[in-house]
């Protein structure tokens, strides 16, 4: 271990990310997150604003739609971008790409141009988002990976609390344009930061060409499983996921037979350790996305207002920061063991809002509600529980001139388990009673299914992280 490691023990906490010789970094990876995960609460609170001001109404699917998408090809660009590009540089272009599409979005006068500047943004924060794993094994000694990842994951969950409010500021008249008016700047000054405060990192990537099928397969699956999240008709639905799974099918088998790859070594083998890692946390994200349908069930079912069932939602953000901290600090045998107790916890939490949230309790009784606060919160703790030590997981597992292609599938992978997820919940939610029969009973029946089956691949999950107890 070097003099460096040691300074950083696996015993401090996740503030030495803060010392005064990381702040640069930590400041300038966690500002990457922070803009990609507030615009995105924004965006959600202020699109009925965009289209009470310019219309648009049929293509308000869109905004997140080319958002999510963009952003996985932002991804996808950090490890496929032109030989020689540093990170400083890579950031640099991706905050300033970030702050066009929000200059794009603010001056749209219809929703067509929306659109384009949703899409240079989801591209510019896919890019930052990536970036924030890529220079983790750049910017942190070894043991204060994790840490690194714990950070993140509490941007998240301050960015679901602050989001909405922070939208809210600018949700009258045409003020919404101030909301991405803001944001210019911002990514600009990123972006003039980014050759100063972040730490040198060469191009260690071995050669390769670019795996342009892979990328298209791969796009071509987010879009149809984004666009199967929005749409109304069940069997729709169904076969927009159907499609998708055969584009990602065939993507990873391209990928495994291919000699220019998209994903690092052993990525879609699950005899890997690796592509068991990212299974486990493409079934969490997908689990976890089920959520969407909380603030529903929490108004519909149980006289919650809709403000009030909002934080009750943030819940599972909280439990996912809180156990983010709580585990920062384990290492070796404990971070494997953590990791597994968060993948049951989180499947045996979504099973029980199948029986506490799938109630009638028009009189907001909290005796009845607090069960299924609960849940709500241990389903976020158990994701947050082993979800930076997998991370770590990723970067440990491949070659270095292939942990920048690991770093870039990490964002991938969430991005495509909270796609599915969401379409995969509509799917469940309209097909057992939330619109037919509808009204309570139906409403309690798409709870209660919804839940059920969503906890199945819970299962999964306890299965692939059991094998990531093994010494690798």
């Amino acid at each position: 271990m070097s003099s460096i490691d040691r300074a950083f023990a696996p015993s401090t906490s996740v503030f030495q990310l803060f010392a005064p010789a990381l702040l640069p970094a930590t400041l300038m990876l966690g500002g990457g997150v922070t803009l990609y995960a507030v615009e995105s609460y924004i965006m959600a609170t202020i699109a009925p604003s965009i289209v009470r001001d310019i219309g648009g109404l049929p293509l308000l699917s869109w905004v997140t739609t080319l958002y999510v998408a963009c952003a996985v090809l932002g991804s996808v660009f950090v490890a496929m971008r032109p030989r020689g590009m540093g990170l400083r540089i890579a950031y640099l272009i991706g905050a300033v790409i970030f702050g066009m599409g929000s200059l794009v979005c603010a001056g749209a006068p219809v929703m067509e141009v929306i659109l384009a500047g949703r899409a240079i943004q989801g591209f510019g924060a896919g890019v930052l988002a990536a970036l924030a794993y890529a220079f983790v094994r750049f910017a942190y000694p070894e043991p204060l990976w994790p840490k690194a990842s714990t950070l993140y994951a509490a941007i998240w969950g301050i960015a679901t609390l602050l989001g909405p409010s922070a939208g809210g500021l600018f949700a009258e008249g045409s003020n919404w344009r101030y909301a991405f008016i803001v944001l210019v700047p911002l990514g600009l000054l990123m972006a003039a930061l980014a050759p100063i405060l972040l730490p040198k990192a060469t191009d260690d990537r071995a050669p390769g060409g670019t795996p342009i099928l892979q990328i298209g397969l791969l796009l071509a699956a987010v879009l149809l499983v984004s666009i199967a999240g929005t749409a109304e008709q069940t069997g729709l639905k169904a076969l927009l996921i159907a499609l998708s799974v055969i584009a990602i099918s065939l993507m990873l088998a391209t990928e495994r037979r291919g000699g220019t790859r998209l994903l690092p070594t052993g990525a879609v083998i699950l005899s890997k350790p690796v592509a068991r890692v990212y299974l486990t946390m493409f079934a969490l994200l997908l689990v976890l996305t089920s959520d969407i349908y909380i603030p529903y069930f929490l108004q519909a079912l149980h006289g919650v207002s809709p403000l009030v069932s909002g934080y009750l939602t943030a819940l599972v953000a909280l439990g996912w920061t809180f156990a983010a901290f709580f585990s920062g600090s384990l290492t070796d045998r404990r971070a494997a063991n953590a990791i597994i107790a968060g993948c049951i916890i989180e499947a045996l939490s979504t099973a029980a809002l199948a029986v506490f949230l799938a109630r009638e309790n028009q009189s907001g009784s909290l005796l009845v509600l607090a069960p299924a606060a609960l849940a709500m919160l241990m389903m976020g703790f158990g994701v947050g529980l082993g979800w930076a030590h997998l991370v770590t997981k990723v970067l440990r597992l491949v070659n270095k001139s292939e942990q920048d292609k690991a770093s870039a599938a990490i964002s991938t992978v969430q991005s495509l388990g909270s796609a599915f997820g969401a379409a995969v919940a509509g799917v469940i939610a309209n097909s057992t009673g939330l619109i037919a029969p509808g009204g309570v009973e139906g409403d309690i029946s798409a709870a209660h299914w919804l839940y059920a089956v969503m906890a199945l691949p819970g299962l999964v999950t306890i299965a692939a992280a059991l094998t990531l107890r093994e010494k690798e």
